[in-house]
């Protein structure tokens, strides 16, 4: 199974700190956000990796390599212009090939075992999402989670709101027909959750999106002080 880490962004809620680094090199813990998964995917057995890059590409590129003191290997996709997240996962198609992958986003860090993703059977869905509880700046959420299934707020269902993750499993299907380009994720999501292809559960353990320079600096004094041990 191959993984994709989201990497492309251009940290603009992080300025200034993004101005010379690369989100995904800022440090939590002592170590870059994106290493925190690329060691959690290798721990898994997750060792082809694609990573897409944009903003300070080279910087990140240097920094990681072919992904060989990691144990695992790296594929690089470039982007000139940031091709949002569906943008850059039809980008790496014929690097990702024709199963379904773990995909990731690069600015989030959290807890969860990664090993239960490796096991996840589609069927005839075309993605598997993790959600968690609305954080303080996202309180309404972004979709509604009901006896294991995903389904959008114009569906009017009476599960629960929840906000996605940003860690899920995805078939390549979902992309299929799709033209290259800038294209968000979030409207292919919603066309398949009226279709009825999307399952979800609730991710188990402690997520942070680290958006913006304030969490960055608690969320690495929380690691540090082994709130997370």
């Amino acid at each position: 199974m191959k993984a994709m880490i989201l990497a492309a962004g251009l940290g603009n809620r992080m300025r200034p700190l993004t101005l010379y680094t690369p989100k995904p090199l800022l440090e939590v813990g002592g170590k870059p956000l994106i290493v925190w998964h690329i060691e959690k995917l290798k721990n898994i057995g997750v060792t082809e990796i694609i990573i897409n890059s944009a903003w300070l590409a080279d910087k990140l590129i240097g920094a990681l390599g072919d992904g060989s003191k990691f144990g695992v290997r790296i594929l690089w996709t470039r982007e000139d212009e940031g091709l949002e997240t569906a943008g850059g996962i039809i980008n790496a198609l014929p690097l990702l090939g024709d199963k379904p992958f773990i995909l990731v986003n690069g600015d989030v860090w959290t807890t969860m075992d990664f090993e239960p993703l490796r096991h996840i059977k589609l069927g005839e869905d075309l993605a598997h999402l993790f959600f968690v509880e609305n954080p303080k700046q996202h309180p309404e959420g972004d979709f509604t989670l009901l006896n294991g299934r995903a389904f959008n707020f114009d569906q009017k269902n009476e599960g629960e709101n929840l906000t996605f993750s940003g860690v899920s499993v995805i078939d390549p299907q979902l992309f299929k027909g799709l033209e290259a380009g800038k294209r968000p994720l979030a409207p292919l999501l919603k066309q398949a959750m009226l279709d009825e292809k999307i399952s979800a559960e609730k991710l188990q353990g402690a997520w942070v999106d680290v958006g913006t320079p304030e969490r960055l600096m608690e969320l690495d004094l929380q690691i540090r002080d082994g709130f997370y041990a």
